[in-house]
């Protein structure tokens, strides 16, 4: 039996990210992936979109904290040389019987902090030429990244700071009580492995 202070399950963007900041603020951390690579699961099949937070219900956390991530994800990018582009998004409405629709959108986008630009039918069609739209919604913080290189640079860092990432060891079991987690890890090398934390970002 192995004794550790952290493992993160699961070896996605999501898993790799919290390994990093834990690995970064001092922890010993193992992440744990059950494929042969990582980002195999739903991170390798993700739109690779950078959401403004314009769609969230008003003053809910999650559109608090997509707004925060949103500029987090853009500095780190920025500063970490990860390809992504800012390259905005067209909301448009079809015909006459959507304004109003635009319209809600674009209040319930300010109350979360997340600024829209409202566009005649004309100007739309000269920013996406071929679109036939009676009017539109311009989000310039919506943008798209690479996931993969997103995750090559989480991974770097992680190790950076002594981190380590485990391939082809799935968890199979868990016990816990009040002190430990204890996990039946399988795969090649089977083992069982105590920490005092445990998180599943395994999808």
């Amino acid at each position: 039996m192995l004794e550790i202070q952290t493992v993160v399950i699961g070896a996605g963007v999501i898993g790799l990210a919290i390994a990093r900041a834990l690995a970064r603020a001092g922890h010993e951390v193992i992440v744990l992936e059950s494929s042969d690579r990582f980002g195999e699961g739903i991170s390798s099949r993700n739109s690779e979109v950078i959401h403004a937070g314009i769609y969230y219900p008003q003053g809910s956390l999650k559109a608090e904290l997509c707004v925060e991530g949103r500029q987090q994800l853009y500095d780190y990018c920025l500063t970490h040389k990860v390809g992504h582009r800012k390259c905005g998004k067209w909301i448009v409405a079809v015909d006459e019987d959507q304004n109003d629709k635009l319209c809600d959108i674009k209040a319930a986008a300010a109350s979360n902090g997340v600024e829209l630009e409202f566009y005649d039918g004309e100007r739309v069609a000269r920013g996406v030429p071929g679109i036939c739209a009676s009017s539109g919604l311009w989000s310039p913080e919506t943008g798209i990244v690479d996931s993969h290189g997103l995750m090559l640079s989480l991974l770097g860092e992680l190790h950076d700071a002594g981190g380590q990432l485990a391939l082809r060891s799935p968890v199979a079991a868990a016990e816990s009580d009040s002190q430990r987690h204890r996990l039946n890890v399988a795969g090649e090398t089977p083992l069982i492995l105590e920490a005092k934390n445990v998180i599943n970002a395994a999808g």
